[in-house]
């Protein structure tokens, strides 16, 4: 396999899970493992958005600064986390022992895959219309979607998170679904025993 975790989507629920388990990589049950993620950032609703409500944000911070200041911060902090840019994936088929994610220009496998793009309809990524149905949190008129999962699990080794997961459309909400994916993934990675990753002051 090309990832241990390939994560697709570089809003504010791929970013959020891509930090949480790149700060995770230097852990002794994460050595050799492999790790990426698609900045799939063009449709990200952040593009337009001016936070005002957030703990933690400066009020009147744009979106699109956040996402920047986050795929830098990734980088910075987290190399071990493999940014694939100026890429947009078309399809993600189940193979043996993992999945199979194509682009526009490549394709990677990986044993475990988070889907962590908007859950606006129509919905782009081929393979994945079977778990596609209504967003539950979301009007009607809007026609949002949302893939079928059981506390973001969609199928063993498939992970959705933040509005694709059905989440309300909140920085917050999203953020926070991307953060709790990636200590599930480091859970499955350190054979079940409950893992976060603090920083904490010396």
């Amino acid at each position: 396999m090309d990832f241990d975790v390939l994560i697709i989507g570089g809003g504010a629920a791929g970013l959020s899970c891509a930090l949480v388990i790149g700060s995770g990589m230097g852990k002794s049950f994460t050595e050799n493992r492999k790790a990426g993620i698609i900045l799939h950032q063009k449709s990200s609703h952040l593009q337009s958005a001016l936070l005002q409500n957030v703990f933690g944000i400066v009020p009147g911070t744009k979106g699109m600064d956040v996402l920047n200041n986050g795929a830098k911060h990734l980088a910075d902090i987290y190399p071990k986390m493999q940014q694939i840019s100026k890429e947009k994936v078309k399809e993600v088929t189940e193979i043996n022992g993992g999945y199979r994610v194509i682009t526009n220009k490549n394709e990677y496998t990986a044993e475990i895959v988070v889907v962590a793009v908007g859950y606006t309809s129509p919905f782009r990524i081929n393979g994945l219309e079977e778990y596609l149905i209504p967003h539950k949190k979301a009007k009607i008129e809007k026609n949002r979607v949302q893939l079928k999962n059981e506390d973001h699990l969609v199928r063993p080794g498939l992970y959705v998170a933040g509005t694709l997961a059905g989440w309300r459309s909140q920085y917050a909400i999203a953020s926070g679904s991307g953060a709790a994916v990636a200590t599930d993934i480091l859970t499955v990675w350190n054979n079940g025993e409950h893992t976060k990753v603090h920083d904490k002051l010396s």
